[in-house]
């Protein structure tokens, strides 16, 4: 039923949320000696979601670790001001996919109430 009142919307939110905790543990883990840093190659998650994959297996098919420009000699691949950035361009998509479910919320709300 989500999926016919949300939309492709409810998908993004939920991979978005996910991109999210993924960014913050590269974040995290920025000092973590051999520590990976991963992210999720978003367009094709939401591909696989909306063609029927569940959550977890377009997030599985879909993340992959990121390739540093500049290796580190303890072989930890985040690079900081990447990350922030990424972090930084997801949570203003996040924002702005929850304020297409809200404006959808509030629509089925005006609607039982029959205004």
């Amino acid at each position: 039923m989500s999926e016919r009142l949300f939309g492709i919307h409810g998908a993004a939110l939920e991979l978005r949320s996910q991109r999210m905790g993924l960014l913050t543990s590269n974040i995290a883990n920025a000092a973590t000696p051999g520590y990976k840093a991963r992210d999720i190659d978003f367009a094709s998650a939401l591909a696989a979601r909306t063609n029927g994959a569940a959550t977890d297996q377009a997030l599985a098919a879909n993340t992959l670790y990121r390739i540093p420009t500049m290796d580190a000699a303890d072989g930890n691949t985040v690079e900081l001001a990447n990350e922030q950035l990424a972090f930084a361009e997801n949570a203003v998509a996040y924002s702005a996919t929850l304020s297409f479910v809200q404006s959808k919320v509030d629509s089925v709300k005006r609607a039982l109430k029959g205004e």
